[in-house]
């Protein structure tokens, strides 16, 4: 909205002397900085208000990891309030309509993945978290496939309408395969002064592959987060750490002399992405002042559902999907801890390959303290963040 307004009345306001002071608002580092910051600061603010009234309402967890071990070593988190990620998402939704470029399809995508992930799992926790109140036999939460076909569907709208935002007749980088290693532009990118032309070995994707990948990233990612939301402060932690990497990224793709520079896609509408990823970590960030252990609350499927597809969709839009393995590369190893334990216990009747999963709960029950457990997966999300910046200069 600042945005919006600075550079629609920026005659006016420089014929009243105010430009000077509101021309911040049009540069793109103090817009993602005053996301980040607002959306902190938001959730500092009203987190123990959203706290006490999730108290009031019994809006509680009582976990259940049938493990006998497991549940007793998490029995003080009985009755902790959930959903907190509606507080998590009223920030990110708050600074992004405060912050970004509303006139920017990317922003409009943005918070429709946001908003409609965080409905389906707000109904998600709603039935979950009512089920005692109702009559016996009522269904817990959305059944998997439900859950599934909704984040499929979500996926699916925002590609569709990212492959037009993205106009590829105009800029086909914005819809090529950005394969590891491989220059997007000619090496002689690097002295032009203008945007040159494609590396002819890139591939442009189509339509119908671009919005399957795009499907599949925004739904596996926000089932991968959703996985990984078992522990005080884990999913928070890592999410602010991988949305600080991804904004980098954003910032890189919207710049042209940096994507030249760099020999990576340059994604015009990429730059309004810097300030949603943000948002994001401020967000997780705040969240973390109270979620960390012992946690007064925890995000639920509302957040982890809403914050997953979201940062998918972004590190998609900005074409760096093959990145999306460091960067989330613990959510997906809570996801593949998930899918192999199931999946062998299944085909042998009754073997395991972990102890429990996902994978957060098999080093707990092998000795490590939840604290150790958590920043330790925080060190590992750090070092593969660096490990994804670092290689999108190996060209």
């Amino acid at each position: 909205m600042f945005y919006v307004l600075t550079t629609r009345f920026e005659e006016w306001l420089d014929s009243i002397g105010l430009y000077r002071v509101v021309q911040v608002f049009t540069q793109l580092e103090f817009r993602a900085l005053a996301a980040a910051l607002f959306s902190f600061l938001f959730v500092i603010v009203f987190g123990p208000r959203m706290i006490a009234w999730l108290r009031r309402t019994k809006v509680g967890d009582n976990p259940e990891f049938y493990n006998a071990e497991l549940n007793t070593l998490n029995q003080g988190k009985k009755d902790t309030p959930t959903m907190g990620g509606l507080l998590i998402c009223a920030s990110i939704l708050a600074s992004i309509v405060l912050f970004a470029d509303l006139t920017s399809r990317y922003t409009h995508l943005s918070v429709m993945v946001l908003v409609w992930l965080a409905l389906v799992g707000s109904f998600d926790d709603w039935l979950k978290l009512t089920a005692a109140r109702r009559e016996s036999g009522t269904r817990e939460g959305l059944f998997a496939w439900e859950k599934l076909l909704f984040q499929l569907g979500c996926g699916a709208l925002a590609a569709i309408f990212l492959y037009q935002a993205a106009d590829p007749s105009q800029n086909p980088a914005a819809v090529s395969l950005n394969i590891p290693f491989q220059r997007t532009y000619l090496p002689e990118a690097l002295n032009a002064v203008s945007l040159v032309e494609m590396n002819p070995s890139v591939f442009v994707l189509g339509g119908l592959v671009y919005v399957v990948i795009g499907m599949l990233a925004i739904a596996g990612t926000s089932n991968a987060v959703n996985i990984a939301d078992g522990m005080d402060g884990l999913a928070a932690g890592t999410m602010a750490i991988a949305c600080i990497v991804v904004m980098v990224l954003c910032f890189v793709a919207g710049r042209q002399d940096l994507a030249q520079h760099l020999l990576v896609p340059h994604v015009p509408g990429g730059r309004e992405l810097t300030v949603v990823t943000g948002a994001m970590a401020g967000a997780c960030l705040g969240f973390l002042w109270f979620n960390c252990n012992p946690a007064r609350v925890f995000m639920g499927d509302t957040g982890s559902l809403a914050l997953g597809g979201l940062l998918a969709y972004v590190v998609f839009a900005i074409r760096q999907e093959f990145l999306l393995p460091l960067i989330a590369g613990v959510f997906y190893l809570e996801l593949g801890s998930t899918a192999l334990q199931v999946g062998y216990f299944k085909l042998t009747r009754g073997k395991r390959i972990f102890r429990c999963a996902p994978i957060h709960h098999h080093f707990h029950l092998g000795g490590w303290s939840e604290g150790q457990v958590v920043v330790r997966f925080w060190i590992i999300t750090a070092i593969l963040g660096a490990i994804a910046l670092v290689s999108i200069k190996l060209r």
